[in-house]
C-alpha cells in the first residue's frame, strides 16, 4: 500500500528545479501512506513529474522501489494497492512469452511486464486486486490513470491554473494539491450541497472546483499532443450486475453455500499473503466474524484480531467480538472508548479525510486502525457484505414506504404527509401507532422525512429521501445545487432488476465506494495500515449477483448465505442478533463532552461571516438537539464536519 502524487506542466519552459521541489512537498503530504521509502521520476522533455511514498508489503527490499520502469523502458509507473493474482499473471507471462527476467517479487513489476506484452488496458483487466496508479507511456506520449473496479483505492485529478501555468495534477489524496502553486482551492458549493444530504461527496466530484475523483473501474488517458483526456471503462458495474442477475444459479442452497465458502476462502488465502504481519478487524457482526473464521481455519497460528467497544454498553458489540474471538482461538485485542477518546481524534478528522466527510463511524475506524497498527501492518475487514448480500434494514423499509406511497389514496396521503412534516408531538404518537401496524416499529425523529417520502413518485425518490440527512440541502447551502448522481438523476434505471436488487445496486455504485471505502481507506492509511476487503473481490461481486434472492434473505434473516456459513464455525447464539453496525453515540456526546466544541463551530456569527450556510435552520436544529426535544445528530454532524474542515483549510 502506498501513496503517490504527480503533475504534468503544459508550460514546457517551467523551471525543473522548482518543479522538483514542488513535487517533494506534494509527496510529503502523503508520508503516512508510505513511510518506508520514497522516490521521484521526471521526464524533463515533456515535464512529467511522478512522486511516490511506499508502504512495503510485498518484497520489502529496494527492488520494489517506485517509481518503477518496465523492462522495455517504455512504461513508468507509480502504484498504490495490491494485485492478489500477480503470481498467476507471472506464470501466464512465462508460459506465453517465456519471460523470466524478474528483478523483484513485487506486483508492481508484474504490472509493468504485463504492459510490455499486453498493453495497459488488457493487463489491468487480468488483475484481481485493489489499486490506483499513474503510468507514463514514453512511446505514445500519454499519461494514464487507473482505479480498481469497486473503488477501494482513491485517485484524484484535475486541471488547475491559467493558460500560462496550466497544470494537470493527480494524487492519492487532496492534500498534495495544496502544495502546488497552481492549485486554486475553489470550493464547489454544489458538492457541499450534496455533502449536506449524504455526509459524503459522491464520485466523480470533489469539494474543489475542477478536481475530480476517477470513478471506479476506469482508465483515464491524457495525450501530450493535445492535452485532452478520455475516460475508458475496463469494468462497468451496471451491465455486469444486470448480466449476472439475469444468469442466476440454479443449484441447491447447499451447493451454492459450498461454492460461496470455497470462493471466499480462496480470496482470503490470497489476501493473507504478505511479507509483514497480517490481522483482521473483528466487530462481532456476521461479516467480520466470517472473514476471521476462514482466516483462522487457514492459519497454523492464532490470527490477531482487533475490536473497538463503547462505554455506552447499550450500543456495544465488543463483548460479542470477544466471545467469538475466544471460540475461534484468535489473539484478540480490544479497546473501549468514550467521548474523551473521540475528542482526541476529532481535531484531526479534517486532515485525515481531506474533504468534508461525516460518517461518524470514522472515529472508531481511526481508533481501531491505530490499535491494529501496534501489532500488524495489514488488516482484513468484513466491509461490503451488506451491500452484496442484502444486509441493510433500510432496503425493506424503502419497499414498505414505496407501497404506502403508491397505493394510499391521494387525499389521505396529503393529509398524513402534512401531519408528519408538521412534526408535532401528537403527530409523532399517532404516526408511530399507524406505522407500527405495517412493521415500522419506531419513527423517532424521522416523522418529517417520512412525510416527504409519502409524496415520492418512484423507488429512487423514496430511497434518496430515506438515506438523506438534510432533505432539502439546497435550502441550507448558499448558492448551492446538488451534483447529479445515480440517486437523483435516473442515470441508470436497472430495468431488469427487481426493486430490492435495484436498491443494492444503487448502494454499490454510490454509498459503498464514496462512504464505506473512503472511511476505511483514510482511517487506516492515516496510521500506515493496509486494509484488505475480501468481499469486494470482483469475482465475489459477480458471484453475489448470481445468487437467488431467497438465498440472500428470507423472512427470518438477512444475509442467509453468510449466516449458514458462519454457523459452521461459530455457535448461533454468539452472532444471531439484530444488526447494530459501527454506530457512534454522537447525539449523546454532542449534548455532553463535545458540546463546547460544537458551540464554537456552530456559532451564528461565524456561520454568517463564512457565507456557506443559511444559519437559521442549523441553529434551530442545534437548539432542539441541546434541549432534547429532537435528535438531530446526523444533520448536525454534517454541518460540524464541514465547519471543522473549513477551519482546517484556513489554518493550512
Amino acid at each position: 500500500m502506498c501513496g503517490f502524487a504527480g503533475f504534468l506542466n503544459c508550460n514546457f519552459h517551467a523551471n525543473e528545479h522548482i518543479s522538483r521541489s514542488i513535487l517533494k512537498k506534494m509527496c510529503s503530504q502523503i508520508y503516512h501512506r508510505g513511510p518506508d521509502d520514497n522516490g521521484i521520476w521526471i521526464d524533463s522533455k515533456f515535464k512529467i513529474y511522478f512522486g511516490h511514498q511506499r508502504l512495503a508489503i510485498l518484497d520489502r527490499s529496494s527492488n520494489g522501489h517506485q517509481p518503477m520502469i518496465s523492462h522495455s523502458g517504455r512504461y513508468v509507473i507509480i502504484f498504490n494497492g495490491e494485485i492478489y493474482n500477480h503470481l498467476e499473471i507471472r506464470q501466464e507471462l512465462s508460459k506465453s512469452f517465456n519471460f523470466q527476467s524478474w528483478k523483484s517479487a513485487s506486483d508492481t513489476e508484474t504490472l509493468l511486464a504485463g504492459f510490455d506484452f499486453w498493453g495497459i488496458a488488457e493487463t489491468i483487466k487480468k488483475t484481481t486486486g485493489m489499486f490506483s496508479m499513474a503510468i507514463w507511456d514514453k512511446k505514445d506520449l500519454s499519461l494514464y490513470l487507473a482505479r480498481d473496479r469497486i473503488g477501494e483505492k482513491p485517485l484524484y485529478y484535475g486541471w488547475q491554473g491559467n493558460a500560462n501555468k496550466k497544470t494537470f495534477m493527480f494524487a492519492s489524496e487532496l492534500k498534495p494539491f495544496k502544495k502546488h502553486p497552481s492549485f486554486e482551492a475553489d470550493i464547489n458549493r454544489d458538492s457541499l450541497t450534496s455533502f449536506m444530504r449524504h455526509g459524503y461527496i459522491g464520485s466523480p466530484f470533489s469539494i474543489y472546483n475542477n478536481i475530480y475523483k476517477l470513478e471506479p473501474g476506469n482508465i483515464l488517458k491524457l495525450s501530450i499532443e493535445n492535452f485532452k483526456h478520455e475516460i475508458i471503462p475496463f469494468w462497468n458495474l451496471p451491465p455486469i450486475l444486470e448480466q449476472c442477475y439475469n444468469d442466476k444459479f440454479s443449484d441447491s442452497f447447499l451447493n451454492i453455500q459450498n461454492n460461496f465458502e470455497v470462493l471466499l476462502s480462496n480470496i482470503i488465502k490470497k489476501q493473507m499473503l504478505a511479507d509483514v504481519p497480517v490481522g483482521a478487524f473483528l466487530s462481532g457482526g456476521i461479516d467480520s466474524s466470517l472473514v476471521v473464521a476462514l482466516m483462522q481455519k487457514q492459519s497454523s497460528i492464532p490470527i490477531k484480531t482487533f475490536c473497538i467497544g463503547f462505554n455506552e454498553r447499550h450500543r456495544d458489540e465488543a463483548e460479542f467480538a470477544k466471545s467469538i474471538a475466544a471460540h475461534l482461538g484468535t489473539d484478540h485485542t480490544e479497546l473501549y472508548i468514550n467521548a474523551f477518546d473521540a475528542l482526541s481524534v476529532i481535531p484531526n478528522l479534517a486532515n485525515v479525510y481531506d474533504e468534508p466527510f461525516a460518517d461518524s463511524s470514522q472515529i472508531p475506524s481511526i481508533l481501531v486502525s491505530k490499535l491494529a497498527k501496534e501489532k500488524v501492518t495489514v488488516a482484513l475487514t468484513g466491509d461490503g457484505a451488506d451491500e452484496l448480500f442484502c444486509g441493510y434494514n433500510r432496503y425493506f423499509l424503502a419497499l414498505r414506504l414505496m407501497k404506502i406511497a403508491k397505493f394510499m389514496p391521494q387525499n389521505l396521503k396529503e393529509a398524513i404527509s402534512h401531519l408528519l412534516i408538521n412534526n408535532s408531538t401528537n403527530s409523532r404518537v399517532l404516526m408511530n401507532l399507524i406505522f407500527s401496524k405495517i412493521g415500522i416499529n419506531s419513527m423517532g425523529d424521522r416523522t418529517s422525512k417520512f412525510g416527504s417520502i409519502l409524496k415520492s413518485q418512484n423507488l429512487n425518490e423514496v430511497y434518496l429521501k430515506l438515506i438523506s440527512y438534510w432533505a432539502d440541502p439546497a435550502s441550507i447551502v448558499i448558492n448551492g445545487k446538488e451534483n447529479t448522481s445515480y440517486l437523483n438523476s435516473g442515470h441508470h434505471k436497472f430495468d431488469s432488476l427487481d426493486d430490492l436488487n435495484h436498491l443494492m445496486a444503487l448502494d454499490q455504485l454510490t454509498y459503498l465506494p464514496d462512504d464505506i471505502l473512503t472511511k476505511v481507506d483514510r482511517a487506516a492509511m492515516s496510521v500506515s495500515l493496509e486494509t484488505r476487503i475480501p468481499f469486494l473481490d470482483h469475482k465475489m461481486i459477480e458471484f453475489s449477483w448470481r445468487v437467488p434472492e431467497i438465498y440472500k434473505y428470507d423472512n427470518k434473516r438477512k444475509k442467509r448465505l453468510l449466516h449458514a456459513t458462519l454457523s459452521k464455525y461459530v455457535p448461533n447464539n454468539l452472532f444471531n442478533r439484530p444488526k447494530m453496525g459501527f454506530g457512534v453515540p454522537i447525539g449523546e456526546w454532542l449534548k455532553g463532552p463535545l458540546r463546547e466544541w460544537a458551540e464554537n463551530l456552530l456559532d451564528k456569527k461565524r456561520l454568517d461571516e463564512e457565507g456557506f450556510f443559511y444559519s437559521g435552520p442549523i441553529i434551530q436544529k442545534w437548539k432542539e438537539h441541546k434541549l432534547g426535544t429532537s435528535n438531530w445528530q446526523h444533520h448536525l454532524w454534517n454541518a460540524l464536519m464541514f465547519q471543522s474542515w473549513i477551519e482546517n483549510e484556513k489554518n493550512n
